[in-house]
């Protein structure tokens, strides 16, 4: 499956190692193990520590959420990777994850209200809308539907908008930018 992914093969090595040793430091669930790691959070953000838009996307909040993330990842990584060649694609997945950090930062900035947040699925929300626009492309051939990919976006809205720990806003965000940056690049 990682043939020719060595990116994608690399962003799950990192993500596991960086949950184990949060584990190992003092629990993968705890609000305040995650923000030592890097977890989102707008006052330390305003605090100047930037980093965060980048460093939250490898830091996950127990084992059902790296493994969720870390098997979609898989799934949808390896094919997008072939396509785009590793430099874009980690282009594609780095600026969608941060994209997801920066639409939180804004919403969050604006309600006044404030939460701690980590994890990949703004990145993977962001490969799932490259996946979109690439099923919507006519001179894109490829054999994923362009109905697969909704009804996993739906599905993973529908669980979204059930559990009110999960950061919608980073989603929409990756997808959002996942989206545009595969049209840009497609039709450039």
């Amino acid at each position: 499956m990682f043939r020719n992914a060595y990116v994608t093969a690399a962003i799950i090595g990192i993500n596991i190692l960086v949950y184990v040793i949060e584990t190992l430091a003092g629990g993968s669930e705890k609000t305040d193990t995650a923000i030592r790691f890097g977890a989102f959070y707008v006052p330390k953000v305003r605090e100047g520590q930037w980093y965060r838009l980048i460093t939250a996307m490898f830091v996950h909040f127990g084992v059902f959420h790296i493994i969720c993330n870390m098997y979609s990842l898989y799934n949808l990584g390896p094919a997008l990777e072939r396509f785009f060649g590793w430099r874009e694609y980690l282009l594609l997945y780095l600026l969608s994850g941060i994209a997801g950090n920066a639409a939180t930062w804004l919403v969050e900035m604006k309600k006044g209200r404030y939460s701690v947040s980590a994890g990949a699925s703004g990145a993977v929300f962001g490969l799932l809308g490259a996946w979109l626009m690439l099923t919507l492309m006519p001179q894109v051939r490829t054999s994923v539907s362009s109905s697969a990919i909704l009804y996993t976006l739906i599905i993973n809205a529908a669980y979204g908008f059930a559990n009110r720990r999960i950061n919608m806003t980073a989603h929409a965000g990756g997808f959002i930018c996942g989206a545009a940056l595969t049209a840009t690049l497609v039709l450039a």
